[in-house]
């Protein structure tokens, strides 16, 4: 599901590099949450800026009829200004099932989405791949680098993986970019909090529901991670 507003927002588990720490550093210590005066203050500078809502598809090998996976992010970024060289970077929940399917292929592709595609944020942000199938009724068509393709985006990318990291809750993959386009450039682009000013009621509150639920499976994944020193 799509984090809200300013706030970033699925089975082979690859062992992922970690950065070296210096023989100095302090070891891990008993995580602590902020105290109510600093949250709130990191919460309004978050609140300065509207992150677009982006849709995330994989597939568990490039082949069709393989195993597709999709879910809606907001931790999706470009991560180069190298014209010929272009990068991007997205933050995915390990609880994911598409989390599942980018480790599997070591690729995903990107989407853009526009105000008018609140269809697609019903169909991949409101439910899990675990234990639904996303494309039930959607043609099984596929991206060059053989990610699942969907209609009614603005603008797509695909990605192949170059590196990642674990931060206990995400995977952080830096990803090439290989190929995509613009779809439709008269649309403007679906935000975090346009989403929450579009939504019904209903849907507003699954929203509301299923962003607690994420919020204390991946606290109690950072706390693990942080107690750890390691990857879980």
């Amino acid at each position: 599901m799509p984090a809200r507003p300013g706030r970033a927002a699925g089975v082979r588990v690859s062992k992922e590099p970690t950065a070296a720490m210096p023989a100095n550093a302090p070891g891990p210590s008993h995580p602590q949450p902020l105290d109510k005066t600093a949250a709130a203050a990191v919460n309004a500078v978050y609140h300065l800026y509207d992150p677009p809502l982006w849709l995330v598809t994989a597939a568990e090998s490039p082949e069709p009829g393989s195993t597709r996976g999709g879910c809606i992010a907001t931790f999706v970024a470009r991560a180069s200004i190298v014209r010929d060289r272009p990068r991007m970077v997205a933050g995915i929940a390990r609880q994911h099932h598409t989390w599942r399917m980018i480790e599997a292929s070591r690729c995903f592709a990107v989407y853009l989405l526009p105000e008018t595609a609140l269809e697609l944020v019903w169909r991949f942000g409101l439910a899990t791949g675990k234990d639904a199938d996303k494309y039930a009724d959607l043609p099984d068509t596929r991206t060059p680098l053989g990610n699942p393709r969907v209609r009614g985006p603005m603008a797509w990318l695909d990605c192949r993986v170059e590196n990642a990291m674990s931060s206990g809750d995400r995977s952080i993959y830096l990803a090439e970019v290989t190929g995509g386009g613009v779809l439709d450039d008269s649309m403007q682009p679906l935000s975090a909090g346009r989403l929450m000013d579009l939504a019904p009621a209903d849907k507003r509150a699954e929203l509301d529901r299923l962003y607690a639920r994420d919020g204390g499976i991946d606290a109690a994944a950072i706390d693990a991670w942080r107690m750890d020193g390691k990857e879980r």
